[in-house]
């Protein structure tokens, strides 16, 4: 069944754009590197959390780390009944970190998103008064601090902005990520899923200690 299912993601490779599509994604995301990229620069943007982000990136890196490490106990060889469309690292298929470190990513910075995005709320049942406009004291708090009317029209918008893109962009993405594996024909349904699940589980668990981060 997984090998009729690989053949039939390999097919689309045959499309020129898709291919291309499907190797430049795979290029992108080898080592985590996308995805780390994408941490440093939350980082360097999101001053005020650069310690969270900091956070979301190790976790990713360990998380990749973690496959490679199973791949060497697992010794998984990759598919041989099909034409692989790109070079790859490594000769051992199970799990994906390609796929650990888009899961990863994509939990551990959609953390940061969904902290970010509440910033603007206010408590339920509140209403801001004249001159008062909500601001983060922590993680995903808030509080009514006395501000001008130019000061609350931007003092949150680039942040929650930025959070919301996040939040949308990221899922994709790493969905996108994975299935790239399978239409450049170098991992097996099963690899794909296994990684997800790994890097996915890794971010769902260090997401108490990513929030921390933004206290530092």
């Amino acid at each position: 069944m997984e090998r009729r299912i690989l053949s039939a993601f390999r097919a689309y490779g045959a499309d020129p754009r898709v291919g291309a599509a499907a190797r430049a994604l795979s290029w992108a995301g080898e080592h985590g590197a996308l995805w780390l990229a994408a941490g440093l620069a939350g980082a360097a943007v999101d001053g005020a959390r650069r310690g969270a982000w900091l956070r979301g990136t190790a976790l990713t890196a360990g998380a990749h780390a973690v496959s490679m490490g199973v791949k060497r106990v697992v010794r998984r060889p990759r598919p041989a009944h099909v034409e692989p469309l790109v070079r790859t690292a490594g000769r051992y298929s199970f799990p994906s970190s390609h796929a650990t470190s888009a899961a990863a990513a994509a939990v551990a910075f959609g953390t940061l998103g969904a902290c970010a995005v509440g910033r603007g709320r206010l408590p339920a049942g509140t209403r801001p008064g004249r001159g008062l406009t909500p601001v983060t004291y922590g993680a995903c708090a808030t509080d009514l601090t006395p501000v001008s009317h130019a000061a609350r029209a931007t003092c949150l918008t680039p942040v929650t902005h930025a959070a919301r893109a996040t939040r949308l962009l990221l899922p994709p993405l790493a969905v996108a990520m994975c299935l790239s594996r399978l239409v450049v024909g170098v991992h097996y349904p099963s690899d794909v899923a296994a990684g997800a699940a790994l890097g996915a589980l890794t971010a769902r668990f260090g997401a108490r200690w990513i929030r921390r981060g933004a206290h530092d």
